[in-house]
């Protein structure tokens, strides 16, 4: 038994599970083992994180999964609006499983991005769309300094 290592593995607690299970049928999805380790590698720690985050992440609950896997997982996620993906910039994709309305504020010292209340609606802004267009989705993004780092900048 001396081999044997040990590893941090998540596994969300029954009432989370089942939860988990009980929106992806009810978006349609069927809950596989692999698609429920991604989202709880998505949900251990709402930072947005990157794909290949979240194949660190999953890999440690299943160190077999593959980097194909993790990609065909957010895939089915984010087509069941189970999960979103954020673009910021020319920096990676990140993974937000916020679904509800919100803006994303990105730290340009440290990187983290943070979810924010608000949304841009373009009948409340000077946002002119072209007759015949409609809008259906708005992203909002805000670049700053966050808390800690625009107290270390003083």
């Amino acid at each position: 038994m001396s081999d044997v290592k040990a590893r941090t593995v998540f596994v969300p607690s029954h009432r989370k599970r089942s939860e988990l299970d009980e929106r992806m049928v009810e978006m349609g999805l069927r809950p596989t083992l692999q698609r429920k380790i991604v989202l709880g590698a998505l949900l251990e720690k709402l930072d947005h994180p990157t794909a290949d985050e979240i194949f660190l992440r999953a890999k440690r609950a299943k160190p077999n999964i593959s980097m194909a896997t993790v990609y065909n997982c957010l895939d089915a996620l984010q087509k069941s609006d189970l999960v979103k993906q954020v673009n910021m910039d020319r920096s990676a994709t990140r993974y937000c499983p916020n679904m509800h309305e919100h803006a994303h504020f990105k730290c340009e010292e440290c990187g983290e991005v943070t979810d924010f209340d608000g949304t841009a609606n373009p009948e409340s802004t000077d946002i002119t769309v072209p007759p015949g267009y409609k809008v259906r989705h708005v992203e909002m993004s805000i670049r700053g300094l966050c808390a800690d780092c625009s107290k270390n900048s003083s």
